[in-house]
């Protein structure tokens, strides 16, 4: 591990007097709370290249500021801690908009993931550090990205926040990207965006650096091109007809029932549209449909008018026995006759918003923020819904949260969806970047999978995506009360992804691995150190002075 050395090679001196032989810039860095500083907010610039901002191509230089101030720190200690300040900014950045409902608990929270970047602050100041020879750098392209995705990998544990924000993830509007998707889904996309900043970083070091980070650019580009031209894509087979309503916004005493009734409204104006399916977003239901039979007829009456099932999220207590007793919240299939039996409940919950981890330690939550104050109940497994009215349509339901877990919805095109549908809510942050980030994770599961997915929302952004990512029709945004009606292309085939999962992440593993034991192996070959021997003595037993 680099001590001192390792820091940026001299260039040219940037403007600026210097006092006492020291410029202003190394003096910030040189202090604690000024290098601190630098670290969070250098963590905190690829958040510019997700929605709403989308500065998609920044994603590819984002992190070559943080790198840089990582391998200038003259420790390997510094350099854990540039690691983790700046993955608590990175952190707290793509989950800005979450202050409203957790306040000071956010910043406890991403420190304490933050320190997931610590271990890779050490990687970067090993491999970047100083002068690296074309090996190293050769080394660090490969190894640098894999340890960060290795950090996705972790705290995309629903405990622990779940995949928002990962890199790949900002590139959901790129053709090329969305193509790569369909190959080794997001992860493989961060990894290349990862590739591109490490060789970025290459660029500003040694000679024999530059060579290798040339290199690394030319076989992201060739890389990329080949999978554009040859990577195989599912195949046309028609189009389903698929309304989805959006009621917007609706607050005060009774907003339940009003926005029920909007949606109501909504649906009607669907009449003689020739749908196939009506899709609701969640908690658009606040009452057990098997115990409040008006609800039910009435979403039954609308079913038989617009000639269509209507796919509703109920968030309501159930009492299925003693066992299963409890909020949950589900994907509920509505038809002509009522519910047809294909429901849904939800599997992966949102930490502190439905639920609370260790509530005997972490309950204290619940009065700092709007964190749950009864968690809710998960369901068992995936379930794929038939619409035999449909000409036999098959739809894998996700609720909210879950679009952001690539693994859920490979597993509904395994099982034989041909639409995916995500229900989604963002009522308590209309006014940040999260419902366009929200719905931006559709077109990437879309990508990945081969299979359409409507993004339908009670408030925010309800978007629809083709089996390649593309997007179908009209936005509606966050401050749209309408229903639109989408022709949805369907596909056949699966895409490398659904066959071969998620293998850039055992790749990376694997490199790491090999660079660990590689670099273990080598510690075990260097001889020791010779211990120094005892001092020599005089004659009389008193240790001997330096010249005699």
């Amino acid at each position: 591990m680099p001590t001192r050395g390792a820091g940026i090679p001299a260039g040219p001196a940037p403007a600026g007097p210097a006092v006492g032989g020291v410029r202003p810039h190394e003096r910030v860095l040189r202090s604690r709370l000024g290098r601190g500083a630098v670290a969070v907010l250098a963590g905190a610039l690829p958040a510019l290249a997700f929605p709403a901002p989308s500065l998609w191509w920044f994603a590819y230089v984002a992190l070559v500021p943080w790198m840089l101030l990582i391998r200038s720190a003259e420790t390997g200690r510094r350099a854990a801690v540039d690691g983790w300040l700046g993955g608590a900014g990175f952190m707290l950045a793509v989950h800005h908009w979450l202050m409203p409902s957790l306040h000071v608990f956010i910043v406890v929270l991403t420190a304490l993931i933050g320190l997931l970047w610590a271990p890779w602050g050490l990687l970067v100041a090993r491999l970047l550090g100083g002068s690296p020879s074309v090996g190293r750098s050769l080394t660090a392209v490969v190894v640098v990205p894999s340890g960060w995705l290795m950090i996705e990998l972790v705290r995309s544990w629903e405990g622990l926040g779940g995949p928002w924000g990962l890199l790949g993830a900002s590139q959901w509007d790129v053709r090329p990207a969305l193509r790569v998707a369909s190959v080794g889904g997001v992860w493989l996309i961060s990894l290349l965006v990862l590739v591109v900043n490490t060789a970025v970083v290459l660029l500003f070091v040694a000679p024999p650096a530059r060579t290798a980070a040339a290199a690394a650019l030319v076989a992201c580009a060739l890389f990329t091109g080949a999978v554009v031209a040859w990577a195989p894509q599912p195949q046309g087979t028609g189009t389903t007809r698929v309304a989805v309503v959006q009621p917007g916004v609706v607050e005060g005493p009774g907003s339940v029932e009003r926005r029920f009734a909007r949606a109501e409204e909504l649906t009607r104006g669907l009449a003689g549209r020739d749908v196939d399916l009506v899709v609701w977003g969640e908690s658009s239901v606040g009452v057990d449909l098997s115990r409040s039979r008006g609800t039910a007829s009435r979403l039954a009456a609308l079913s038989r008018l617009v000639g269509a099932d209507v796919l509703v999220n109920m968030d309501a207590r159930r009492t299925d026995g003693a066992d299963h007793a409890g909020i949950f919240k589900s994907a509920v299939l509505v038809g002509a006759d009522g519910p047809t039996g294909d429901r849904y409940d939800k599997m992966r919950l949102v930490p502190f918003g439905e639920y609370v981890p260790a509530r005997a330690v972490l309950g204290w939550a619940t009065s700092v923020g709007k964190a749950a104050g009864e968690d809710r109940l998960r369901g068992e497994g995936p379930v794929v819904m038939d619409l035999p009215d449909a000409d036999g349509l098959r739809v894998g339901p996700l609720v909210c949260f879950e679009s952001a877990f690539p693994d859920m919805s490979r597993r509904l095109a395994e099982d034989g969806a041909q639409l995916l549908v995500a229900q989604s809510s963002t009522s308590t942050f209309q006014n940040s970047w999260a419902p366009e980030q929200h719905a931006s994770l559709g077109a990437l599961r879309a990508a990945e999978t081969g299979r359409p997915m409507a993004h339908a929302t009670l408030t925010g952004v309800s978007a629809v995506y083709g089996p390649r990512g593309e997007r179908v029709g009209p936005v509606l945004g966050t401050d749209a009360s309408a229903a639109a009606v989408y022709d949805v292309p369907l596909a056949r085939g699966t895409t490398l992804y659904v066959r071969l999962g998620a293998w850039p992440v055992y790749g990376a593993l694997a490199a790491l691995a090999a660079f660990f034991g590689a670099t273990g192996i080598r510690m075990l070959r260097s001889p020791a150190p010779a211990r120094p021997g005892p001092p020599a003595r005089t004659g009389d037993g008193s240790p001997t002075r330096p010249g005699h």
